[in-house]
């Protein structure tokens, strides 16, 4: 992840948990092209490596929408914010950001990497078609989580969408994308 990115998202965070979400933007030119290929690449490859099950998914997808990093902060009001790249038949073919907000008891800093599969062509063409998609709403993220073995759970393995959220250190459980605003950006 590059600095610039990093100071962006925390810029973000700062100002959603100062100036209120309703008036808040989120960073707009953040890592390049170039660098935030090469760290969706970098993520892929550590999903991979925590995960047979998730490479195994992945070349059968239509596609696969790669956030390497998601920095999440909050004191009472948070927010997150990450920007990612859309992958088909392993080409880029757009880029995103994701964006979130809550309000509760929360105090700290956080950064994952998520990757959602769309595990079917109408999935994808749904996806590709909105402005502006939000998990939960236009379409249900089944949240990937490891039983014994590394196997994956069967059923969350025959949804049209599929979502991995992970760190440095494995797969993360009982996280949700719900809520989660997805965007096509320019780069």
């Amino acid at each position: 992840m590059t600095a610039r990115f990093e100071q962006l998202a925390w810029a973000a965070i700062a100002a959603l948990a100062l100036g209120g979400f309703a008036t808040a933007s989120a960073p707009t030119a953040a890592a390049s092209k170039q660098e935030l290929d090469a760290d969706v690449r970098q993520a892929t490859q550590e999903l991979y490596k925590t995960s047979s099950a998730a490479k195994e998914l992945a070349g059968r997808a239509a596609g696969m929408l790669v956030f390497p990093s998601i920095i999440k902060g909050g004191f009472v009001v948070g927010g997150e914010y990450g920007e990612g790249a859309l992958l088909v038949d392993q080409k880029t073919t757009g880029y995103y950001n994701i964006a979130s907000a809550s309000i509760g008891f929360q105090l700290g800093l956080q950064k994952k990497s998520v990757v959602i599969l769309f595990m079917t062509p109408d999935a994808l063409a749904k996806f590709r078609a909105s402005d502006g998609w939000k998990a939960g709403v236009d379409g249900s993220v089944a949240i990937a989580t490891l039983g014994t073995g590394g196997a994956l759970d069967t059923e969350t393995a025959k949804k049209p969408i599929i979502g991995f959220v992970f760190s440095n250190k494995g797969l993360m459980y009982n996280l949700t994308l719900e809520g989660s605003k997805i965007t096509k950006i320019e780069k």
